[in-house]
């Protein structure tokens, strides 16, 4: 990551000099808009995780704005329609869209496809946030997202309830069949050892990619006679989980599949998920695909067999974040309470917690099952007429 934090964002930029002016009342050192970007992107970079996620959404603007002939201080409300439609279908695709690859390959391109709603929407609540610090730095003289029409309900990423998630019913079924699919090989044993141990952290847990892809031997540790999960997460927050006993038999199954015994020791630093080589950690975007082939072998598994549709389409869909999700709201039907449930989480707010709660909306269905066209006492009573 460090690597990746000095290398420059995409294409140069035009420099002040180019386009005519100079900022009035600057408070940062920076010549180009690239640079101003930067000196923006310089104030996250104790969180990994979201430095990456906001220099994605900042390089796309500028390559755009790039491609348009055009600077930060240049952005208007109409530009910025603009660039909203663009996000939703970037034209010509062969320049703008392509697979993955290393940043600086000639074919990286930087979109997979076209953005979702829900991903124009977090793309536009980054710049936003950008736009505002600039203003800030005296860089541009006016942020246009303050001109957006009912800017507070447009830019609200929240929704109501998580829905992507795993139901229970299929959860049951996926970790069964994730037990059963054990191959014969010493390398696809060790192989299905390590996917239990992933989907078994990952739903026990509820931990980011990024803080189970870091995760250490010693994070697991003894403290008056149980078991915790220590965590640096969102934000450099430190936090302790509490170790379900479940947990610690994912744990122990894993160690000995790696030929370790008994349960890590004090301030053991190797990594916790490992390569084939059972030495090596693995990296976030290694994670990620392990977990997202999973779900598509589970998919094409459920297929075979005729399984419920909804399931198979929920399974190719299902991407890692959605396992934290499962586990925190299969921890809140399973009655844990909201202030546990949100210290496990680490939320920083009680409401983002209370969008995992979906009892409510059952014992409400429930309860609506009384509301009938004609009414039992009254049907009984005709058909004995």
């Amino acid at each position: 990551m460090d690597s990746e934090k000095n290398a420059p964002i995409a294409y140069a930029l035009p420099s002040l000099e180019t386009v005519g002016h100079w900022p009035a009342d600057l408070r940062i050192t920076a010549t180009t808009d690239v640079e101003a970007v930067s000196a923006w992107l310089a104030e996250y970079q104790e969180s990994p995780q979201t430095w990456k996620c906001y220099r994605r959404e900042a390089e796309r603007l500028l390559l755009w704005l790039t491609a348009q002939d055009m600077t930060l201080a240049e952005v208007n409300r109409e530009v910025l329609r603009h660039f909203e439609v663009f996000l939703g279908d970037p034209q010509p695709s062969a320049q703008w869209v392509g697979p993955v690859k290393p940043r600086h390959h000639p074919e990286w391109r930087p979109f997979r496809g076209a953005l979702a709603p829900a991903s124009r929407r977090q793309s536009l609540i980054i710049l936003q946030g950008l736009f505002s610090w600039l203003v800030e730095a005296g860089w541009v003289r006016h942020n246009p997202f303050r001109l957006m029409r009912d800017k507070s309900r447009r830019l609200n990423n929240q929704t109501p309830r998580i829905e992507r998630y795993l139901e229970r019913e299929l959860w049951e079924w996926f970790w069964q069949w994730l037990n059963q699919s054990v191959g014969q090989g010493e390398r696809e044993v060790y192989e299905s050892a390590r996917r239990r141990f992933i989907f078994g952290f990952a739903y026990l847990l509820a931990p980011r990619i990024s803080e189970m892809s870091d995760s250490r031997m010693g994070d697991f540790h003894q403290s008056e006679g149980r078991w915790w999960w220590s965590v640096v997460g969102k934000g450099n927050k430190i936090a302790r989980i509490p170790l379900p006993d479940d947990m610690q038999a994912c744990l122990a199954d894993w160690r000995q599949a790696l030929g370790l015994v008994g349960m890590p020791e004090h301030h053991d630093d190797t990594s916790a998920i490992r390569a084939l080589d059972k030495q090596r950690g693995i990296g976030h975007n290694q994670l990620y695909r392990l977990i997202r082939d999973t779900f598509n072998e589970a998919a094409d598994a459920l297929e075979a067999t005729q399984g419920n549709q909804a399931h198979i389409a929920a399974l190719r869909r299902a991407t890692p974040h959605w396992l934290r999700h499962t586990s925190i709201t299969h921890q809140a039907q399973a009655g844990i309470s909201l202030r546990h449930l949100a210290d496990s989480a680490r939320h920083a707010r009680l409401d983002t917690t209370a969008r995992y709660l979906h009892n409510e909306a059952i014992e409400w269905h429930d309860e609506q099952q009384r509301h009938q066209i004609v009414s039992r006492t009254t049907q009984d009573d005709t058909e004995s007429l």
